[in-house]
C-alpha cells in the first residue's frame, strides 16, 4: 500500500499505509428510493444540501486516499457528470455498468482493472458516516493486517444503526474476527458498508452478478474475515422518509 500524504485537519493524524484505491459503489436502482429516483440515481440524492456521493468520495479525498473508482448504471450519465464537477485531490475513474446488473461482487470484478495495489476500500453510497475521534478511513487501514485478514469490515452497533430496520449482520468476538449471523435470530453488528477487502478474493471471478458474499464467504472459510466497531455516528439513508430523519439527527451533531 502506498504512503499518502496526511489532509490537513483538527483531529489526532493516524500514520499509516494506506490503499491506493477506493471504490464507491453506485450503480443500484434505488427501488426504495422512488419516487425521488424516477429520474436520477440514489447517489444523487441530497442531504442536508450535498448529495451522498459527494459525501463519500470527500470523506475517500479527507483520508488522503489517491484515486477512487465509481460504478455507474442507472441514469450512468449524470453520476459521470457529478464526478467531473468535482474539484478533488483525488483522481477518480468511472466503471461504466451501462446495460449490466452485476450487484456489489460482480461491480467490483469488472472494475479490478482500475482498482490499484493488492487491498482496496469499498464504499456503498447510500450509507453515510461521520467520524469519531479519528479519521473512519485512516482507522480501518491503522487495523488491517494483510497476513492475517482478506477482508476488514467497518460495523455499527445494532443500537447505533440509525436507519437500520434488519436484525443485524455479524457476531464479532474479541479479537475482531466475524461469524454472520444464523437464520432469524439477531446480531449485535450491521456492515457499514465500508471495508478494506483483498483483491484476490475476486481474481478470477467472471464479470457477472454476484453479491458481497461470494467474496467474504472464501474469507470466512479461511478465518481471515475481521471487522471493528465505528467510534462514530452512521445513517443508512435508504427510502425517503429516511432523509428527513438523517437531516434532523445531523443537526444534533
Amino acid at each position: 500500500m502506498g504512503k499518502a500524504s496526511p489532509p490537513l485537519s483538527l483531529k489526532p493524524h493516524i500514520d499509516c499505509d494506506l490503499p491506493t484505491s477506493a471504490m464507491v459503489m453506485a450503480a443500484g436502482l434505488g427501488k426504495r428510493m422512488r419516487p425521488l429516483t424516477a429520474t436520477r440515481p440514489k447517489p444523487l440524492i441530497e442531504v442536508a444540501g450535498k448529495s451522498l456521493l459527494d459525501r463519500a468520495l470527500d470523506g475517500v479525498a479527507a483520508a488522503g486516499v489517491e484515486h477512487a473508482v465509481v460504478n455507474a448504471h442507472y441514469f450512468a450519465d449524470q453520476i459521470e457528470a457529478a464526478v467531473r464537477a468535482r474539484k478533488a485531490p483525488a483522481r477518480i475513474d468511472i466503471s461504466d455498468e451501462r446495460g449490466l446488473l452485476l450487484e456489489t461482487g460482480g461491480g467490483i470484478t469488472k472494475a479490478l482493472p482500475l482498482l490499484q495495489g493488492p487491498e482496496f476500500y469499498t464504499i456503498n453510497a447510500d450509507n453515510m458516516w461521520i467520524d469519531g475521534p479519528v479519521d473512519t478511513l485512516r482507522l480501518l487501514a491503522q487495523r488491517w493486517d494483510a497476513t492475517a485478514m482478506d477482508a476488514l469490515l467497518l460495523l455499527v452497533p445494532l443500537s447505533r444503526a440509525h436507519g437500520y430496520e434488519g436484525r443485524g449482520d455479524f457476531h464479532m468476538d474479541g479479537l475482531g474476527r466475524l461469524t454472520p449471523r444464523a437464520g432469524i435470530r439477531m446480531a449485535p453488528f450491521v456492515y457499514s458498508g465500508l471495508q478494506i477487502i483483498s483483491r484476490a478474493l475476486f481474481d478470477g471471478e467472471p464479470v457477472e452478478p454476484f453479491t458481497m458474499w461470494r467474496a467474504w464467504n472464501k474469507a470466512l472459510e479461511n478465518g481471515r474475515m475481521f471487522g471493528i466497531s465505528h467510534p462514530g455516528l452512521w445513517f443508512h439513508v435508504g427510502t425517503p422518509a429516511s432523509i428527513g430523519e438523517t437531516e434532523a439527527l445531523l443537526q444534533e451533531v
